[in-house]
């Protein structure tokens, strides 16, 4: 786990922690102790932040304002559950990027290695917040997609196969999220 860091191809873009905007400002989500987190019994690498969930850590990767765009990548256990993560994750992370008028997230999973899901109140509460944008969960694993299925986020979220698209890292991150926006408005019609 601890060999596992998120996608810095895009720091000539965005830097979370030298965004004054960023919830991360000034390495807000490093560790307590300066060197590491922990997950279960796994180191994880310093580079991924805290947002209140003991199980899923997050690295904000990508911000543009003027257009409403924020990617995330996800690492870990999403667990509502016994955790509630959406709700810290919405209080902690999200809240404050729609308080800057973002309104389309793109959540990358290819390290969110489970999700366990439960009430949709936050999911809810978080699309109707982005009424004139969107959540897309890309790349989610089969037995994520099945479970998000099984809690009915389907009704909040967009992800599944048309969302599954492994060479994300090297595309310029605008272009991807003005893709991935085309995407959805395309679903939609």
């Amino acid at each position: 786990m601890h060999e596992l860091i998120p996608h810095s191809g895009w720091r000539t873009h965005y830097i979370s922690d030298e965004d004054i905007n960023s919830p991360f400002y000034n390495n807000q989500g490093a560790p307590d102790n300066g060197y590491y987190h922990r997950m279960y019994d796994f180191i994880i690498h310093p580079e991924w932040d805290y947002v209140g969930c003991e199980t899923l850590f997050v690295k904000l990767i990508f911000v543009d304002y003027s257009q409403g765009f924020a990617v995330i990548e996800l690492l870990g256990e999403w667990n509502d559950t016994i955790h509630n993560d959406v709700m810290e994750f919405k209080r902690r992370l999200v809240d404050s990027l729609i308080e800057q008028g973002i309104d389309k997230f793109l959540l990358i999973c290819d390290n969110l290695l489970n999700f366990h899901g439960a009430e949709d109140h936050y999911y809810e509460e978080w699309s109707q917040e982005t009424f004139n944008g969107w959540i897309v969960f890309l790349n989610v694993r089969e037995q994520i997609e099945q479970e998000l299925i099984n809690t009915r986020l389907g009704n909040y979220l967009w992800f599944g196969r048309r969302f599954i698209l492994t060479s994300w890292r090297v595309q310029d991150p605008l272009a991807l999220c003005q893709n991935i926006d085309y995407g959805v408005s395309l679903a939609l019609k």
